[in-house]
């Protein structure tokens, strides 16, 4: 009888070399930066497709005096709430006084309004609105399809990622999906058209959006039980402050191209040191590949400064190559995936973790898209919204371990659908106390999502984990291709997005119930093992009250 990966109790074996030591310190250095690249490449149409302030250039008037807000500015171009209309401008009364070298608003009937196709800009910031003229309101579906562009690559990308990674490893995925992306998102900064623009937008995710996942993963499977609410903070401090970063790089950079650039070419560079990563060995032991994994826990041990006992090099090591091959053949991937899918209970969690990633990611990148648009900085709120995530990661530390996942999952989910509802109360105008609320909201679904990615990888065996994560994934992303379109809602009724986003938190934050509790459970390695959660909670719950 073949040794399956069952027989090894590796969460033991980790326990033995050091559940989070110098090793695991180098292997969570090296998945760092490719969650940091993660949120460059991301979030990276936030500022490359960032709308603008822009007005009318005024025949005559502009010729002589270009700035913003010209004294003979209201006699030339319509005002909307204070604001110049972007692309309407008086009338002149005749053709005859464009020609002039001086500025006559005596000679621009303020009854009559007419399009123009020149403009002036209020700031310096080149995107491609300007760069490919994606000018007036008919034109900001282009803008919101960037975004929607870049999550439809993701979703078609991640159940094939999932697939490659769970089949052929985490680290070669991990090599492709960075190099790729790096790639593509330098090619994009010499785009010479909008549409070009677009395809390549495509491509970047669709080849390396399992950055994030893979890097993750390969972090996370390398950690004993107790560190990994530690662990998955370690990433998820990283994307908060890399997303912060994105914000201070568009900040310096105001051209488009050059912000690209400055993002990507690093993914390049990164490269020979992720080559150093080592392979998940929970997935080389799915794979029947022992001695690479024994090799794995071996340099680990030695680096840690701890010794492997004998039962755990017996039982880690195989007796001989049939045994091997007979359990890669058990292994097989569409059989382990057929097998999982008759099962009744798994399809309904797959489903219910589909939902609340959907909801998580509609709303964490709805809340982030919707930060530029807020009264004051668009930098500066941007990057506010991404810090106020690690006060949410420090709460998560001190409470997850103790309180439990699923009732802070639902928690925080439920908080953050009633902040979202309540920002709608504050009275126009006060711009600080509407600003607090929608931190507090950020802050409540970032600590949602950070559970989210520790519990998914909780409830799923190990042979098909990455694949399961990147199915809930992959229907996530379809939130995030609805996110960027959201705030054409505010269009039709101001309030629409931000109570579209409470009313889904509160509803999946109550659908999170249905889940079994993992606080101190092994990670499952089975299918029989991931179900049983189910079981052996009831059970308890019994014992608790018999």
């Amino acid at each position: 009888m073949p040794k399956s990966e069952d027989d090894i109790d590796l969460d033991g074996v980790l326990s033995e070399i050091g559940q989070f030591g110098r090793f695991q310190i180098r292997q969570y250095g090296l998945m760092v930066i490719p969650i940091i690249l993660n949120a460059f490449f991301t979030l990276s149409y936030v500022f490359t497709a960032g709308s603008l302030s822009y007005r009318c250039h005024v025949p005559g008037c502009d010729d002589v005096q270009t700035t913003w807000h010209p004294a003979w500015l209201n006699e030339t171009v319509p005002m909307r709430n204070g604001v110049p209309a972007q692309c309407e401008m008086f009338a002149p009364i005749s053709n005859s006084s464009l020609d002039n070298d001086s500025c006559d608003v005596s000679k621009f009937n303020n009854g009559a309004v007419i399009q123009c196709d020149k403009f002036v800009y209020e700031e310096d910031e080149v995107t491609i609105v300007n760069d490919f003229n994606i000018t007036c309101p008919y034109n900001d579906w282009k803008l919101t399809m960037v975004g929607t562009i870049n999550n439809i690559g993701q979703f078609v990308a991640l159940p094939i990622a999932g697939y490659l990674s769970d089949r052929f490893g985490r680290r070669l995925v991990l090599l492709i999906s960075v190099a790729s992306s790096a790639v593509f998102g330098i090619l994009r900064a010499y785009s010479t058209s909008y549409q070009m623009f677009l395809v390549l937008e495509f491509l970047d995710p669709a080849i390396g959006s399992t950055m994030y996942t893979t890097a993750f993963i390969l972090a996370l499977e390398l950690v004993g039980p107790r560190m990994r609410v530690s662990g998955n903070n370690i990433i998820s401090c990283a994307f908060s402050f890399a997303e912060a970063g994105l914000g201070l790089l568009a900040m310096l950079f105001r051209n488009w191209r050059t912000l690209l650039k400055a993002l990507y070419i690093p993914g390049l560079v990164s490269l020979p040191l992720l080559w150093m990563t080592s392979e998940s060995v929970r997935w080389l032991i799915s794979k029947g590949q022992r001695e690479k994994a024994f090799s794995i826990l071996k340099k680990a041990a030695n680096t840690n400064k701890k010794i492997l006992s004998p039962s755990a090099i017996e039982r880690l090591c195989p007796s001989d190559s049939e045994s091997k091959s007979e359990e890669l053949e058990d292994n097989s991937f569409f059989s382990l995936l057929k097998d999982a899918f008759q099962n009744p209970g798994l399809i309904l969690r797959i489903v219910n973790c589909s939902f609340c990633w959907f909801t998580n990611v509609l709303v964490y990148y709805g809340l982030s898209l919707n930060s530029v648009t807020l009264a004051g900085d668009k930098y500066l709120n941007f990057i506010l919204v991404s810090l106020v995530e690690l006060p949410g990661f420090l709460i998560m530390q001190l409470i997850l371990d103790r309180v439990g996942r699923r009732i802070t999952l639902c928690t925080t989910m439920v908080l953050c659908g009633l902040f979202c509802f309540m920002s709608e109360f504050i009275p126009t105008g006060n711009h600080w106390l509407s600003l607090i609320l929608f931190l507090v909201s950020k802050m409540a679904i970032t600590m949602s999502f950070g559970i989210l990615y520790i519990y998914t990888v909780e409830i799923f065996p190990t042979n098909l984990r990455q694949s399961l994560l990147s199915v809930c994934s992959m229907f996530g992303r379809i939130g995030s291709m609805i996110a960027p379109q959201t705030p054409l809602l505010a269009k039709i009724w101001s309030p629409l997005p931000m109570v579209i986003y409470g009313t889904i938190g509160i509803t999946s934050g109550l659908a999170i119930l249905q889940f079994p509790e993992t606080l101190n459970t092994q990670l499952p390695n089975t299918v029989e093992e991931a179900m049983s959660m189910n079981t052996d909670e009831k059970n308890k719950d019994r014992e608790r009250f018999a």
